[in-house]
């Protein structure tokens, strides 16, 4: 240590040889969801059934990052995770024939260099984890090292629009995962609500999103997008994520929050509640227009339905309301027309989308396969029509300046209709004063 710098560990024979004795062998058993091989295995052959003879490689990602050596938690790649059930950084799938060699990175154990120096894949950096042969068979599938991966090099294009495609049509597994996705996210609403005086009395947007973020993290992966807090005059912006200021007791406060569940599948849901438990006059006239639009937008929701139909039913009501209201500068008709759309400056956004693995789920498919698709059984999507209504807007009244209100619910097309399945969140402004109120107590 002559010139102050302290021994490298991997060059001293005595010290590799003693860390690499008297360890035991603990658990290494790969943590699977119950169903995700099974339910991997048969989206496998849907895909060898759309690419018969083709060979295809998909990677599960890495974790991007953060700042200098610090990264950010890893989220494995949605078509990887379709197709193989596996949720391991770094790792490749070679499929043909809807069958599947894996290949990943084998952890680093006792009696290799890596395990006390390799910060990625050290035991001792990372804690146990399963080698190639424990993963092959939790899976069910061949798995090799990561090393031994050769790239086919066919082209392929096409196959993150062939995956979107095939992902819009949900299995029972999954369509049982999204339940769960939705199901603990309208637990996490009522877990922000309770927190809704110490936000009111200083602790702002950020708290209630903090507090969200923890309840998905207890009760899953985490949120499945970034949580948006928007009060008062916030909650007009869209993508409200900054969460940085005060929660205001007279004035509105939405809420659009989703849990990931361990499966990867998320929920995605928007209220609007007053945080003072009671809806101004003008609180309501917006509310209940949006409402309105929202039932309207979700009784077109099902089997043979085009995929636009709920989004013109919503439009229209808007459009309506808002001329009822003296807000158009034109007719209805005008407004509603390709070469109108006067209505949307307060709602420029789209009125749903589909939902699964990605909160945007099925985003690489053809337009004729989305927006100009006919739906089916097995479908699940979100509607979520708004009216936003900003601060600095002059075209409004100033009772209507900084409203800004959402619904969402997500519903899954059956065979004879639909079936909302975050109905247990109420819709109507009634029922979510009354939410509000025995939620904070």
């Amino acid at each position: 240590m002559s010139d102050g710098k302290p021994p490298k560990l991997t060059e001293i024979p005595a010290f590799l040889d003693y860390i690499a004795q008297g360890w035991d062998s603990p658990a290494r058993t790969p943590t699977l969801v119950p169903g995700a091989a099974e339910a991997a295995a048969a989206h496998r052959q849907r895909l060898a059934a759309a690419l018969p003879g083709r060979t295809v490689v998909v990677k599960a990602g890495r974790a991007p990052v953060r700042n200098n050596d610090t990264y950010y938690d890893f989220r494995v790649d949605s078509d990887f995770y379709w197709l193989t059930g596996c949720a391991v950084e770094n790792a490749v799938a070679v499929i043909a024939d809807g069958a599947a060699t894996l290949y990943l990175p084998p952890p680093a154990r006792p009696g290799e260099i890596g395990f006390f120096a390799d910060a990625a894949y050290g035991e001792l950096w990372v804690g146990p984890s399963p080698s190639v042969a424990e993963w092959s068979a939790a899976l069910g599938v061949e798995v090799r090292p990561l090393s031994d991966f050769t790239d086919p090099m066919q082209p392929q294009d096409d196959l993150p629009r062939v995956l979107s495609e095939l992902r819009m049509i949900k299995d029972e597994w999954e369509i049982g995962q999204l339940r769960e996705a939705v199901d603990r996210t309208v637990e996490g609403f009522a877990a922000v609500l309770a927190e809704l005086p110490a936000a009111i009395e200083g602790a702002g947007e950020r708290w209630l999103q903090g507090t969200f973020d923890r309840y998905a993290r207890a009760y899953g992966n985490g949120p499945g997008y970034p949580t948006i807090v928007g009060s008062g005059p916030h909650a007009p912006t869209l993508h409200w994520v900054r969460c940085d200021g005060p929660v205001l007791p007279d004035e509105l406060l939405l809420l659009d929050m989703g849990l990931e569940v361990r499966s990867g599948y998320t929920a995605d849901v928007t209220r609007t509640f007053p945080a003072s438990g009671t809806f101004s006059p003008a609180q309501r006239q917006v509310h209940d227009l949006v409402e309105k639009a929202h039932r309207a937008g979700m009784a077109q929701v099902g089997p043979g339905h085009r995929f636009t139909d709920f989004h013109h039913a919503a439009m229209e009501v808007i459009a309506r309301g808002l001329d009822d209201w003296g807000l158009l500068p034109v007719s209805v008709d005008e407004a509603l027309s390709d070469q109108g759309q006067h209505h949307r400056r307060y709602l420029i956004c789209g009125i749903g989308h589909h939902l699964g693995l990605d909160v945007h789920d099925c985003a690489q498919s053809r337009p004729e396969a989305y927006q100009g698709a006919v739906m089916e059984a097995g479908m699940v999507l979100t509607v979520e029509p708004g009216l936003y209504f900003h601060a600095h807007d002059r075209t409004l009244p100033p009772e209507l300046r900084g409203i800004g209100v959402r619904l969402e619910d997500d519903l899954l097309v059956t065979a004879s209709g639909a079936e909302i399945l975050s109905d247990a969140l109420p819709i109507d402004a009634s029922g979510l004063e009354r939410w509000t109120k025995e939620a904070s107590r």
